[in-house]
């Protein structure tokens, strides 16, 4: 085949993908994950296919590993919510009758009755939502998983039609930006399971100070509100302090929507991040940072993880880029010294 045949279908494969993007573009999300997780799965795949396994069994195994873990996630906060819903129930009923607020002058009553009531529409429209938005739930978990597998499944064929595309002179530079973008995957999926269980640490000594009892209940919620893009474990600190000024602990609202906000929201993120993003990554902590919260701001949940995988290619391509440009400039260096020997070799003939 002719480089121009080559580059004909290089380029109709760019116009249809794109044409796809656009067309998918409400479960674009979902591919995008489903290929991040597949991408970071391969070698585990590779590992079970040379143990003896058949691709067909690797790849059902580890999708359904990844499934449970995934579901494994979230069930502290499923379990610590049956456990401790008679807590709940009792911590409304110490709500008093009636909540005066105040505010330039003005003031305002509410209702112990008129707030259930609103709680009450509240979770009655959260409800009639959720079942509204179950089926294409539902639907976007099916293709999330049938990706991963086919993904894998057929992982040799994709690779071989990547790689395809790219000149022979480049191949290195392909390998070098595969291999980062598998690290910076390695490490963004790592880093928020280990921001997860740093904020349960940070959690728990500021519950017990601000005299919880379910010092480890709250601090577990925390935890896995890291994994909740944008809100984390603000929604629940946010709640606790709403909670406290409704039946008059305003110093003990303000403690835990600052203190807590400070320790348990954005300590975690600010210390633990940066600091294994250059362990795991070899990623400036501050460009993973600008990549993260740069990422989550511009495209939402998606940008956990497309923020600081753009920032890692970029540093694999500034480094393949100084590294082409010092080699250049060494050859460029040695043919000025040969030329300079030349001359006086001649120079010496002459004389």
């Amino acid at each position: 085949m002719s480089n121009h045949r080559r580059y004909v279908f290089g380029g109709l494969f760019a116009l249809a993908g794109a044409l796809s993007a656009v067309l998918l573009a409400s479960v674009l999300g979902t591919v995008f994950f489903a290929v991040t997780v597949a991408y970071l799965l391969w070698p585990v795949r590779q590992t079970l296919v040379a143990r003896g396994q058949s691709r067909r069994i690797a790849s059902a195994g580890v999708t359904f590993g990844a499934f449970l873990m995934t579901l494994l996630v979230f069930v502290p906060l499923v379990v610590v919510v049956y456990l401790r819903f008679d807590s709940f129930v009792a911590l409304i009923g110490l709500l008093p009758d009636e909540i005066e607020l105040g505010a330039f002058g003005f003031q305002y009553a509410v209702t112990l009755q008129s707030l259930t009531e609103a709680i009450i529409h509240l979770v009655e429209r959260t409800a009639r939502r959720a079942a509204t938005a179950a089926p294409v739930i539902l639907v976007k978990v099916t293709l999330f998983v049938f990706l991963i597998y086919s993904l894998l499944f057929y992982g040799e064929q994709a690779q071989r039609s990547a790689i395809a595309l790219v000149p022979h002179g480049y191949r290195d530079a392909a390998r070098a930006l595969n291999r980062r973008a598998r690290e910076t995957l390695f490490a963004i999926y790592v880093l928020q399971a280990a921001t997860a269980v740093g904020t349960f640490f940070f959690a728990l000594p500021v519950f017990y100070a601000l005299g919880y009892d379910a010092a480890v209940t709250l601090a577990t919620v925390s935890a896995v509100l890291q994994f909740v893009p944008i809100v984390g474990p603000s929604v629940l600190l946010a709640g606790l302090a709403a909670y406290h000024v409704a039946v008059g602990e305003l110093i003990r609202a303000a403690l835990v929507f600052l203190l807590g906000g400070f320790v348990i929201a954005l300590l975690p993120d600010v210390l633990i991040r940066p600091r294994l993003a250059r362990q795991t990554a070899d990623i400036p902590g501050s460009l993973y940072f600008v990549g993260f919260f740069g990422g989550v701001l511009t495209l939402g949940s998606i940008g956990v993880v497309a923020g600081p995988l753009a920032v890692g290619l970029f540093v694999e391509s500034a480094a393949l880029l100084s590294t082409e440009l010092n080699a250049v400039s060494q050859d460029a260096d040695a043919a000025d010294g040969d030329a300079h020997t030349t001359v006086e070799d001649g120079d010496d003939g002459h004389s």
